[in-house]
């Protein structure tokens, strides 16, 4: 998370992270933290392509960018093609349609969802066309080019992942994306998107989730940093994306408790409480399951101690 841990910070764990044997690392890309206390919200573009220098085998994803209002679709597609070079194939364009705590901060107004949705859906064929290498001219509803071509590819074109919450968003993305993103373990989402893609003859695609935990030999001391850094995360998706700013979120998260937090969140030493949290997510068909774990303060000790453990009893689990 680019919002819990300083940029030079983020690169190391994600180099250790690789060395302890993850396989598959995501930045979101935000303008702001969520809260305060979380007190970090570096270029997720820049600190991707410190990453994708000091690392050599994990794939790399945004998870996820707005690619319509802080961003143009075709800057968006500049970065994703250079990312796609500098890390010889492994990179994943994750798209949304974003948060009004990041996008605002451009002076532009906050669209309605069905609107975000329109505009996300230009901004993937747009930057599908882009990613073609050819001259593009384009002329949409809410985007124009003018003479925009890409002139640094990587030998792959990069694949692209949409971000998806409901029967609309997957009409919507099946048939132009290429993988499928989503915070919640539903099976009827991934069947109802795997069905669209069969329909129109598309092959299987990855299916990407993420799922906050706190590790940390002390199982009070995890609740704490769980509940003053995520304590927002229960507040869901309709909310978070349409507070404006950090104070909105602290405003809104006031009346959470560590215990609720607890509840929600796998907090503590207990590795197999982290399985059993992620076990829906391989049960529903996810093909990648991110992990979040709470804090800077607690991330080095995670990958020292508590990453390897895990991993061993995850893929015991998912085989």
């Amino acid at each position: 998370m680019t919002e819990q841990s300083g940029p030079r910070a983020l690169v190391d764990y994600a180099v250790a992270a690789e060395r302890v044997g993850f396989d598959f690392e995501v930045s979101s890309d935000h303008y702001s933290p969520w809260l305060d206390t979380q007190g970090h919200s570096g270029y997720a573009w820049s600190i991707l392509g410190a990453v994708a220098q000091a690392t050599e085998r994990v794939d790399l994803m945004t998870y996820v960018t707005c690619p319509s209002i802080r961003y143009h679709p075709a800057v968006v597609a500049q970065k994703a093609a250079t990312l796609g070079v500098l890390s010889g194939g492994r990179f994943t364009l994750g798209l949304g349609a974003g948060e009004n705590l990041n996008e605002h901060v451009v002076g532009e107004r906050w669209p309605a969802v069905e609107e975000r949705h329109e505009l996300l859906t230009e901004s993937v064929h747009l930057i599908k066309d882009l990613f073609s290498g050819e001259l593009v001219d384009y002329q949409g509803v809410h985007f124009q080019v003018d003479s925009a071509r890409l002139w640094d590819l990587p030998d792959t074109p990069v694949e692209i992942g949409v971000a998806v919450s409901g029967p609309r968003s997957v009409a919507a993305f099946a048939t132009i994306a290429d993988h499928l993103i989503t915070t919640e373990p539903e099976p009827g989402l991934l069947k109802s998107w795997d069905d669209a893609r069969r329909d129109v003859s598309l092959p299987a695609s990855r299916k990407i989730g993420q799922i906050p935990i706190c590790w940390d030999p002390d199982a009070d001391a995890a609740i704490a940093r769980a509940h003053a850094e995520f304590r927002w995360f229960g507040l869901g998706w309709p909310v978070n994306a349409n507070l404006p700013t950090t104070e909105a979120f602290e405003s809104a998260s006031a009346f959470v408790r560590p215990e609720d937090v607890a509840e929600s969140i796998p907090c503590g030493p207990d590795l197999d409480a982290i399985v059993a949290a992620v076990q829906p997510y391989l049960d529903a068909g996810f093909t990648d399951v991110a992990l979040v774990q709470i804090g800077d303060d607690g991330q080095q000790r995670f990958l020292d101690e508590a990453a390897g453990p895990l991993l061993e009893k995850l893929r015991a689990a998912a085989s």
